[in-house]
């Protein structure tokens, strides 16, 4: 876990992908994207569907590593509308462990906007936390501290002459973009022009390794 601050708060970067928010015993997650392999299976494209388990097995062992008692979820949590109806006994009955140990919130996303089910906790298309605003996609308009997801921004660099693409934050004074926490989801690079016009040209690749943030300025 490395600390630093974001909109007046003390947070803890995990190397997994997730924020640990201390004052609240709070993780956040993004882009969880639950039963993505058996969406693929549907068009023919077969994959190992283990996907959702091994996804809610990271986070139950964040949980409860941590001490979580809050969990938000910042959008495309579930691949389509119908995945927490595809989800395995197995995955459904984790899910359901953790939504009923602790304050659960699901904030949706582009992929997962309109599910009823989803295996408990509550369901909001945003939300502002002790003055940071949640949301699953960053709003270049937005004046306030923001938090979210959408793009799993990746960073990619070249150590000792070979190609490494590491998940990254990516942040601003205002806006932080958590990576995809999900154990079957692609990456798009840091310096994208989609990030970039999300979050504005002075933003920063964040890695946190061991007890230090490792900073990349996109614009270098």
């Amino acid at each position: 876990m490395v600390p630093f601050s974001f909109g007046g708060h003390d947070f803890l970067a995990l190397g997994q992908g997730a924020l640990f928010w201390p004052a609240r015993a709070a993780l956040l997650v993004a882009d969880l994207h639950f039963e993505k392999a058996s969406w693929f299976a549907r068009g023919g494209q077969m994959l190992p569907p283990y996907d959702s388990i091994a996804t809610l097995a990271d986070l139950s062992a964040l949980a409860a590593a941590s001490g979580a008692r809050e969990i938000w979820c910042l959008g495309d949590s579930f691949h389509d509308v119908d995945g927490c109806t595809r989800l395995p006994e197995r995955a459904r009955a984790m899910l359901r462990t953790l939504t009923q140990a602790m304050r659960w919130t699901w904030i949706t996303g582009n992929h997962d906007p309109a599910i009823v089910d989803r295996c408990g906790g509550a369901v909001v298309d945003e939300a502002v936390v002790d003055g940071i605003v949640l949301r699953h996609e960053a709003d270049p308009a937005e004046p306030r501290p923001e938090m979210s997801g959408h793009f799993h921004p990746k960073l990619r660099l070249r150590v000792r002459g070979k190609p490494v693409a590491r998940r990254c934050y990516v942040a601003t004074d205002t806006k932080l973009i958590l990576p995809a926490f999900g154990a079957l989801t692609g990456g798009l690079d840091a310096d994208h022009p989609a990030i970039v016009r999300a979050v504005g040209p002075k933003a920063q690749a964040l890695i946190p390794v061991e007890t230090r943030m490792l900073r990349f300025p996109l614009a270098a």
